[in-house]
């Protein structure tokens, strides 16, 4: 398709968009690009790696391979997915520390929206999907309430295994790739090794991400073609489900030392504001959740729009 400088633009926006969501625990770059109206595309893109790609690029040159991985499309994504991983990793996790209510608030007021997006595209309720809602909201909640593992050391394998697993997870609108990696307990190292540029752990959950991304594609799009109703009744019943993990007030109920030293939460569980040990923020993180609300529906108008 003849796309233009501004529409590419636009296009590494939303990528920055996905990278950002990426970077935070319990919010998936697969709802940014569901709610940008790149999703469908960004599925077909990636599922065109595959053995007729490389047939294509052996027979009729790089040009003709580029225009049918609809190269353009994915390398301007990607740019701004990484950009914006790169740039924020050092600040969410500064965030993540200091400032966490504000932060979850944040993301809880973006991914409730996402919750009303996906289920306001579902055409057709039955018996059997509000079972299948039901059973992917008990799914979502129990993955949140999962501890951590204590994993400080991880082999370069183990890490290309996490990264395929989160990548599927991050084009899934509802599960987020970090949180992922944090049930797998890399996460903490994943994000030293961003924000510290290790290239070995970087290029290990890459090359994971690669695999993942170019194999789990596939399936989703083929789900969606032939069950897309149940796949976004599935989807909703999985945000609702996990919006605990989004919760933003926690009370710490296990920890663990890592290998530095430092005591870390292992196990937490939401409580009320006028429980939590310190200031709740109530106020802030009440205008938070609703600018984090109005974005999504700012972006759900802005794909409308278009």
């Amino acid at each position: 398709m003849s796309r233009t400088i501004k529409d590419y633009l636009i296009i590494g926006l939303k990528g920055m968009g996905m990278g950002a969501a990426d970077v935070v625990p319990g919010v998936s770059g697969g709802t940014i690009a569901f709610i940008s109206g790149i999703y469908e595309e960004l599925l077909s893109s990636i599922s065109n790696i595959n053995l007729s790609l490389f047939y294509t690029l052996k027979n009729e040159g790089i040009k003709k391979a580029w225009n049918q991985l609809n190269g353009n499309f994915l390398a301007v994504l990607f740019i701004g997915i990484l950009t914006s991983i790169f740039s924020l990793a050092k600040a969410i996790k500064w965030l993540l520390e200091h400032e966490p209510v504000l932060l979850w608030s944040f993301f809880f007021g973006l991914v409730l929206a996402s919750i009303l997006y996906i289920a306001k595209q579902v055409e057709k309720w039955s018996v059997v999907s509000v079972i299948i809602g039901f059973l992917m909201i008990g799914f979502g909640y129990f993955i949140t309430v999962v501890p951590s593992t204590n994993g400080q050391e991880a082999s370069y394998l183990f890490l290309i295994f996490s990264g395929a697993i989160a990548s599927c997870a991050m084009i899934l609108p509802g599960i987020s790739g970090s949180y992922i990696l944090l049930l797998i307990g890399v996460y903490p190292m994943v994000m030293m090794a961003l924000t510290n540029k290790d290239i070995k752990i970087i290029s290990a959950i890459v090359i994971g991400v690669i695999v993942g991304l170019t194999t789990f594609s596939k399936l989703l799009k083929w789900l969606f073609v032939n069950y897309k109703n149940e796949m976004l009744i599935a989807l909703t019943g999985l945000m609702l489900g996990s919006l605990n993990k989004v919760w933003p007030w926690k009370s710490v109920i296990s920890t663990y030392t890592d290998r530095h030293g430092v005591t870390k939460p292992l196990l937490e569980k939401s409580i009320l504001p006028q429980n939590f040990n310190g200031d709740p923020q109530l106020i802030n993180a009440l205008i938070l959740v609703i600018i984090g609300f109005g974005l999504i529906l700012l972006l759900e108008k802005l794909a409308v729009k278009k």
